[in-house]
């Protein structure tokens, strides 16, 4: 799909190693890590599991209270470009991207995250809608939005991703899946460090940033999903099919001649990750500058699940404005346990 209509105009972010999208942005520029020990969790081999953990919230709190906690913020900031407009009767809606359901996630996950960020947001919302498909989902919730801002169906809208791993139930279901990262020699070399996060960015229709001769950070060109049959945990080999079928899609939009030079994902130390990244590029290396020199944020922040699609759409916009990026087309994928691929191509950009 193309996504013409779309300019992202606010950026928010809550994460193991900033409370706001610029720090945190700043802080995995600079290579900062929030990896800490748990600090009453334990391993197989009784040490502490290594986790990202937002340290500014009681490792206490649980179930919906932390994705509040987490999301309430990275929503808000988001939406500070259009608080000196917010009486002009603008229509302007939530997208949000959920885990998928696992162990330890609250039943009730959705529809009362749902209810409290509408009475408790500072900003009363059109609609909303939420996609509970794991890693990907925050790029899904984007594609939907972008599609929206095209149809005319909203201003604008706030695309935003949740998740976190911090709930024990969880970490020790991550444990017996044989998925939890650790050093010991019983434990997973491949596997990944749970992590914690929201990401979001505002996306506006190209008209209403020209109506209000509003700054742009950068723009998204257009997206792809698809289906993984061949997934973890199941005795197939993924080959990168679906993935590869997400990138095509989302490079149909890139400019003749052009080339991707920034690649942002949620390769988390997990085998499968990293080789369909391998297939899909093999497939698709003709639109990218290099594209085994990417980005792989989970090193900082740990797995942000949902959340990843939209903090990595942070990073690239930031990168842009910042003046860092290698060049104007920056790529973020993200492939989800369950199948769902995704990928965003986005133009980055000077503030006009």
């Amino acid at each position: 799909m193309t996504a013409q209509a779309a300019f992202v105009a606010g950026l928010g972010a809550s994460t193991s190693v900033g409370r706001a999208a610029w720090p945190t942005a700043a802080a995995v520029r600079a290579g900062i890590s929030g990896l800490v020990q748990h600090p009453f969790m334990l391993d197989a081999t009784g040490e502490p599991m290594r986790a990202a953990i937002a340290p500014w919230l009681d490792i206490e709190l649980g179930g919906v209270d932390r994705f509040i906690a987490l999301l309430s913020p990275a929503i808000d900031q988001a939406l500070e470009p259009l608080e000196p407009v917010a009486s002009n009767g603008l229509r302007v809606a939530l997208s949000l991207g959920l885990p998928a359901p696992r162990p330890g996630l609250p039943a009730d996950l959705q529809p009362e995250l749902l209810k409290r960020i509408g009475s408790e947001g500072r900003f009363g919302f059109a609609a909303v809608a939420a996609f509970p498909n794991g890693h990907a989902a925050g790029l899904t919730a984007l594609m939907a939005a972008a599609k929206k801002l095209s149809d005319g169906a909203f201003d604008a809208c706030v695309v935003a991703g949740v998740d976190s791993y911090m709930e024990p139930e969880t970490l020790e279901w991550l444990e017996e899946c044989e998925q939890l990262h650790g050093v010991g020699p019983l434990n997973n070399p491949w596997g990944f460090v749970p992590g914690e996060g929201c990401g979001a960015v505002l996306l506006i229709r190209s008209q209403l940033a020209d109506r209000l001769g509003m700054a742009t950070l950068a723009r998204i060109l257009g997206a792809g999903s698809a289906f993984e049959p061949k997934r973890i945990k199941t005795e197939a080999v993924c080959i990168g099919e679906g993935l590869t079928e997400a990138f095509r899609v989302a490079l149909r939009a890139i400019p003749d001649g052009a080339r991707v030079t920034d690649v942002y994902c949620d390769m988390n130390g997990e085998r499968y990750r990293a080789d369909e990244f391998g297939f899909a590029c093999l497939r698709t290396r003709e639109s990218f500058e290099f594209a085994s020199d990417f980005i792989a944020p989970a090193d900082c922040w740990g797995d942000v699940g949902a959340a990843s699609g939209p903090l990595s759409a942070m990073l690239a916009a930031v990168a842009g404005v910042k003046g860092y990026a290698k060049g104007p087309y920056s790529f973020v994928w993200a492939s989800s346990e369950a199948g769902d691929r995704a990928a965003v191509l986005i133009e980055t950009r000077q503030r006009r």
